[in-house]
């Protein structure tokens, strides 16, 4: 079987969101469960766009926590393919914070994930 070759850049995304105290820990910034969620959400819209198919986070390989987040920050999840293998693909996704009242931005984490492209019956399937 010969599948179509893709660019990088026709699966890339960016999301963003502004942290609300909502999203805070006792430390009073963001939680890192809620960073890992918006980087498995970027890594998931990616891995989906470059297979058209069902896929699942198979592991976070990696996780880099740089710099807090603050409430009121606006956080940037930029994902991007790494690597395709036969029936998974390596994403990753740089997280970036702008804080809003001085247009700073600061490379606040760095993460590497693994997805599994599903088929029929839920199993993997070529990418």
């Amino acid at each position: 079987m010969i599948l179509e070759s893709k660019k990088v850049s026709d699966s890339k995304v960016e999301i963003a969101q502004v942290m609300m105290p909502e999203h805070s820990n006792a430390s009073g910034n963001v939680h890192g469960g809620y960073i890992l969620k918006l980087v498995d959400q970027a890594g998931a819209i990616v891995a989906a766009r470059h297979t058209h198919s069902n896929i699942v986070t198979a592991s976070l390989d990696r996780m880099d926590f740089i710099s807090p987040v603050y409430i009121g920050n606006l956080v940037f999840a930029k994902a991007s393919v790494n690597f395709v293998s036969n029936t998974s693909m390596e994403i990753g996704v740089r997280v970036e914070a702008e804080c809003l009242k001085t247009g700073t931005h600061t490379h606040v984490g760095s993460a590497y994930l693994t997805f599994v492209a599903l088929g029929k019956n839920d199993k993997p399937t070529m990418v």
